[in-house]
């Protein structure tokens, strides 16, 4: 676990884990931090202690330990969100520490009672109460509710402008080297956009009005630093994150970078065939593609995606009269995490009868997306001339679709 020095009495204890289904269900190819914050005044506050997957505590105390903080003289133990990669800790400090006083939100409270019998000395905080730890150290609390879990909140240090966000401006991926925006190279950054829309499009899309109005909020505070939960802190630029996370949310609502997301699946080569016609157009048209092979694309991949493209393309068989079953687990996914308005195609082949168009058009209106398809093709059995005429004027159709979206993102 690492100490990294944010501010002035401000520390982070980070740690990278790896080879975890995050939530239990997301791939992380690249891992992630976990992040701890400790305040220090004349007295002290951890913020959202964690642990690893590994549910050992002793790492964070070590480091608590070697900044000469024993867990006993805590005084304060701020829960920002009860989501155990933040609060799976509380179980074992409770045993060493019982009575230490913690703040959290009223939804936070209710859970540190059904987690860990937790209802004493638990101060339920409202949005702006604030905690005086001495020194000039100030603490205020400002509740974002759904970004994602309906208890969360984000805790401010007043005296440094520093925002102990939470999941709120998180990202995936580990951190080697440089923890704060200023010191990254753009390897670094352009890295950390790409596991930055992962993670939101993961964890955050479903909620995007709540994130929003967590940005707004965000907007009327004095934030001079941006430290998350899960990956690197904002010092030089904090609006570059509050930015980023802006142009996510556009994501979330049919916008898109300059790609196109291609959905597809194929039993026996058939609709593969008028695949690989639609890709030699698309490298003419120097367009970027993310070639998504169900089920052997992870889900983790398959979301980001389509999220950060403006155009889609599913292309998939008709099985058993209805869609592609791997197919169209992935677009009921994209449909849980509120991805609507995408500019789309859909191509397949079928047999005796179809009925692939049919189920998705219901997954689409079940969920509604508002994706904006073109008339279906269904063609039976291998694509002959006309029909491949037809998927490539779709597909020329779309790539304007998609030039003109990512010149508005």
């Amino acid at each position: 676990m690492k100490n990294v020095k944010i501010a002035d009495g401000v520390h982070m204890l980070s740690m990278n884990v790896e080879d975890i289904l995050f939530e239990g269900m997301w791939d992380l190819a690249n891992g992630v931090t976990l992040n701890s914050y400790v305040v220090q005044g004349e007295k002290t506050a951890i913020v959202d202690g964690v642990i690893g997957w590994d549910g050992i505590p002793e790492t964070l105390y070590d480091a608590l330990e070697k900044m000469g903080v024993k867990i006993e003289d805590l005084d304060y133990a701020i829960v920002n969100h009860m989501e155990p990669d933040h609060s799976g800790w509380m179980e074992s400090l409770l045993k060493i520490k019982g009575d230490i006083r913690i703040y959290a939100s009223q939804k936070s409270a209710a859970l540190l009672d059904q987690f860990f019998d937790k209802t004493e000395n638990v101060v339920m905080v409202k949005d702006g109460d604030t905690l005086d730890l001495g020194a000039g150290k100030v603490l205020s609390f400002h509740l974002a509710p759904n970004v994602h879990w309906p208890d969360t909140m984000m805790t401010l240090d007043n005296q440094t402008g520093t925002l102990m966000s939470c999941d709120m401006y998180g990202s995936f991926g580990k951190i080697e080297n440089s923890y704060f925006d200023d010191e990254m190279s753009d390897q670094d950054k352009a890295f950390f956009e790409e596991e930055g829309i992962r993670y939101y499009s993961n964890v955050m899309a479903t909620f995007g009005s709540f994130v929003q109005k967590a940005i707004d909020k965000t907007k009327g505070l004095d934030v001079k630093i941006i430290a998350p939960g899960h990956g690197p802190v904002y010092r030089s630029n904090p609006s570059e994150i509050m930015d980023n996370y802006q142009r996510y949310i556009g994501y979330g609502e049919g916008k898109g970078k300059r790609e196109i997301a291609i959905l597809w699946g194929s039993m026996y080569g058939m609709t593969k065939k008028a695949l690989d016609h639609v890709l030699k157009i698309l490298e003419k048209e120097a367009i970027s593609v993310h070639l998504m092979e169900m089920p052997r694309c992870t889900e983790s991949d398959m979301v980001a995606a389509i999220f950060k493209s403006a155009g889609v393309i599913v292309a998939a068989p008709t099985y058993e009269y209805k869609l592609f079953p791997p197919v169209a687990a992935a677009i009921d996914e994209a449909g849980r995490k509120k991805i609507t308005n995408k500019a789309a195609v859909y191509f397949g082949s079928c047999g005796w009868s179809g009925g692939a168009w049919k189920e998705l058009s219901q997954i689409i209106e079940r969920n509604n997306m508002k994706w904006d398809f073109d008339e279906p093709l269904e063609f039976k059995g291998s694509p002959h001339e006309e029909d491949l005429k037809k998927v490539e004027a779709q597909v020329m159709e779309l790539v304007k679709k998609v030039r003109a979206i990512a010149n508005e993102a």
